[in-house]
């Protein structure tokens, strides 16, 4: 099945299992913005647990805030947002529809890399076991010849974007007959920049009212707090802050469901180190976050760092976490090594000194800050993704299942009563209400067995407990495991030890 049906597939299964819905669906939607179900708010807090404890709970030196959504608007000037938080836009003249232009030309690099798999695949099929790719993909004129046209468009873009270029931009999209893809036609505008920031208003009335935004990013809520988070808590660098909250951004090609959307949610951590130590913790942090993203099972191949070629204003080192989507290998977090820039910026534009004072050297002087930004949504995604199988059973039939990482899941165990008499309901829910203090844990009755079982496999539940005629006797369940579908009989008195354990986040945590 080619990933872009699967991706489908993926987006269909979230909706009809109560992960995401299109927000205000009833009055046809709003562009680019999503509501959490009753599964998928589940998945998200999970995941927001986990990296809050990962971050919090592990690390002495590390708090957490939560700053305001609306702050004043000079600390966007500080930051640079008001004057460089612009993309490069745009317009077909026949579709009316409007694109980022780096978009446009990425889109382009990635069909080459297509083109470039497209030609393994061939050759995989006609040499089969004899197929060497690493010698393929370095002797095939084919390849050489896709490979120099991908390296001479990527190097032209990466440095049009250095400006960026406007008018080179427009000249790449010409250059290599980037067509729309509505009219399908090339009749493009010249590019020009747009700010990315939602603006309001806060006043009482129109003369007296003040122009704010909606936050960009959660980072600068961090940045204007740390040193009354670092005097209360009498904090000694290195330490940092984290914070969990929404950022707004009014993005013109909004697209892959909630890969990237006007209305987010950030899980941030600013890390405050001495000037001259910051690409010794920019190293160590690439691979403390590395290894809080492969401590969920998803396999080492599907993650790789992407260093930046162009560096924000801010940064002297930076590098993606990508996972591997159906849709290629995409960005879930990004690590930045922000120097002192935004720290001094606020300094000079508020004229209050914000600068640490050091015991140990006895000097004052401006933090460097080494970021860990990650987008919950793209990381709730991501793990959907991976998580989605369609499986073939030996009696022909096809299940889907959601693998999620235990820990993660919605809802951790599901009990159900043979049938609805007998005095199996009331037993059912003596179980459930003995687990539900410990882990999230429902009840179902409703259909046979086995439909049960399908419905709890396609939200991820990762173990079924029935109960039987036999259990009045005996006092023991069937437990029933998601992955492999193995059934075992177990006493009632165990089922929490057994089922606690895997399903904590604790056990996520230790893996770290």
């Amino acid at each position: 099945m080619a990933q872009e049906d699967v991706f489908k597939k993926i987006v269909s299964h979230c909706k009809e299992y109560g992960f995401v819905f299109p927000s205000s669906e009833i009055y046809d939607g709003l562009g680019a913005v999503y509501d959490y179900g009753q599964n998928g708010v589940e998945l998200k807090n999970n995941i927001k647990q986990y990296w809050w404890q990962a971050m919090v709970l592990l690390h002495e030196n590390i708090v957490g805030i939560d700053s305001a959504i609306f702050m004043h608007p000079t600390i966007w000037k500080a930051s640079g947002h008001v004057d460089a938080f612009n993309d490069p836009l745009i317009d077909n003249r026949d579709s009316k529809k409007r694109y980022r232009a780096d978009v446009l030309i990425e889109d382009q690099i990635a069909k080459y890399d297509e083109k470039i798999e497209k030609e393994v695949a061939k050759a995989r099929k006609r040499f089969k076991e004899a197929f060497n790719e690493e010698q393929y993909l370095a002797t095939s004129p084919r390849v050489q010849e896709i490979k120099q046209k991908r390296e001479a468009l990527h190097e032209r873009y990466a440095k049009a974007m250095q400006g960026p270029d406007l008018e080179e931009l427009k000249q790449i999209i010409i250059d290599e007959e980037i067509v729309c893809p509505i009219s399908g036609t090339k009749n493009w505008t010249d590019v020009r920049q747009f700010n990315l920031m939602f603006s309001t208003e806060m006043g009482s009335t129109a003369d007296g009212a003040m122009k704010i935004y909606l936050r960009p990013e959660t980072a600068q809520g961090i940045f204007v707090n740390y040193l009354n988070v670092q005097k209360t808590g009498r904090m000694k660098l290195p330490f940092g802050i984290a914070q969990i909250g929404k950022a707004f951004r009014n993005e013109i090609v909004a697209r892959q469901f909630i890969f990237r959307m006007r209305e987010f949610e950030q899980m941030e951590m600013q890390f405050f180190v001495k000037p001259g130590t910051e690409l010794e913790w920019f190293n160590q942090w690439k691979q403390t976050r590395m290894a809080w993203h492969q401590a969920l099972g998803f396999g080492a191949e599907n993650y790789r760092f992407h260093d930046h070629e162009k560096l924000a204003h801010y940064a002297n080192a930076a590098t993606d976490i990508e996972f591997h989507m159906p849709f290629g290998f995409k960005e879930v977090e990004g690590i930045h090594s922000r120097t002192n820039f935004d720290l001094s910026q606020h300094e000079k534009y508020s004229g209050k000194s914000i600068k640490y004072f050091d015991p140990e050297t006895n000097e004052s002087y401006v933090p460097y800050v080494i970021e860990t930004s990650i987008g919950v949504d793209r990381m709730f995604l991501s793990i959907m993704c991976h998580s989605y199988q369609e499986e073939q059973l030996e009696n022909g039939e096809t299940r889907t299942v959601l693998r999620l990482p235990e820990a993660l899941a919605p809802v951790k165990c599901a009990v159900f009563p043979l049938v609805k008499k007998d005095g199996l309901p009331e037993k059912a829910r003596e179980i459930v209400n003995d687990l539900r203090f410990h882990f999230n844990t429902h009840y179902e009755e409703k259909d046979s067995i086995g439909k049960r079982y399908r419905r709890h496999d396609a939200i991820g539940t990762p173990f079924c407990v029935t109960v039987d005629h036999d259990t009045l006797e005996d006092n023991c369940v069937t437990l029933r495991f998601r992955d492999t579908m193995e059934q075992r009989r177990v006493p009632i008195s165990e089922l929490r030890s057994i089922i606690e354990d895997r399903v904590s986040i604790t056990s996520l945590l230790k893996k770290l």
